[in-house]
């Protein structure tokens, strides 16, 4: 089919008939397997449900903390030993 402008206009087309529809055998119904539904979430959706579960920033104990570490007062060796401790669980 050509558009040739709203000025021109066709004349009379032909009509084709409908598709041939193939002879196929009729499906056969096995009957319903009961099957559990299941759902798979992706990993990052994962991370961003548990991200949004996360607490809110308690921004007084950051400030607190941020003094602590300026003054000099937040590493000790106590606090050193415990972080290597769990870094070495971790990787274990």
């Amino acid at each position: 089919m050509q558009v040739n402008g709203p000025t021109h206009v066709h004349g009379a087309q032909p009509i084709n008939a409908p598709h041939r529809i193939h002879n196929t055998p009729a499906a056969t119904t096995t009957g319903y397997v009961g099957g559990a539904d299941q759902l798979d979430i992706s990993h990052e959706a994962d991370l961003i449900s548990r991200i949004r579960d996360l607490p809110d920033i308690r921004t007084d104990r950051v400030a607190q903390l941020r003094a602590a570490i300026a003054s000099g007062n937040y590493e000790t060796a106590d606090k050193l030993d415990l972080a290597v401790e769990r870094l070495l669980e971790e990787i274990a």
